[in-house]
């Protein structure tokens, strides 16, 4: 098993792919680490280290579930997958998780009141902007994502990530029986 996961932030890629980890006993690999020195995610990895991390990773593990993506600085990394998954979400569940993540993380970052009363801060403010910027080249973002899935050589499992865990394992488990490049939902 050699799956990505890729979607928004706050659409469960973590948490999803450390359960296939788990029930699989294969390596998650979160694309968080790469980037990011430490937990409070404000200073990178080079881009040099980055790559180092990756190819140990690739080397050493035979199976994999990635969550998180490494197109914007590594275009063919995970090329080796087979299978693609992009979870969803509807906007205003995605937003509230996020907003609750930030709270539990309490994010050192300066946070205000935005126009609908919400608490907010520089990050959830980016997230804010996923489904609406159109540059590709705009990492984190569904323009990005799509482009990233409209070049992939895997098949590509679309799911709505409002479905539980364990739900959203047994569809990727059952990918294989679908002869198809895009997967829209597997039931």
């Amino acid at each position: 098993m050699k799956v990505q996961i890729i979607g928004g932030s706050g659409t469960g890629k973590s948490t999803l792919a450390k359960f296939i980890s788990e029930n699989e006993n294969i390596m998650w690999i979160d694309t968080d680490r790469y980037l990011w020195k430490d937990e409070t995610f404000t200073e990178n990895h080079s881009i040099e280290k980055r790559i180092e991390m990756y190819e140990k990773d690739i080397e050493s593990n035979d199976q994999y579930v990635v969550s998180g993506s490494v197109f914007s600085w590594n275009p063919n990394g995970f090329s080796n997958r087979n299978l693609f998954v992009f979870l969803y979400l509807d906007e205003e569940i995605r937003m509230e998780r996020l907003r609750k993540r930030e709270i539990r993380r309490d994010n050192p970052k300066k946070t205000w009141t935005d126009e609908y009363g919400n608490n907010t801060n520089e990050f959830l403010e980016w997230c804010k902007t996923y489904l609406k910027e159109k540059d590709k080249t705009m990492i984190g973002t569904y323009a990005a994502q799509s482009y990233e899935m409209e070049l992939s050589k895997s098949p590509v499992l679309k799911l709505d990530s409002s479905r539980s865990v364990e739900e959203l394992y047994l569809a990727i488990k059952a990918w294989t029986k679908v002869d198809s490049t895009i997967i829209d939902e597997i039931t």
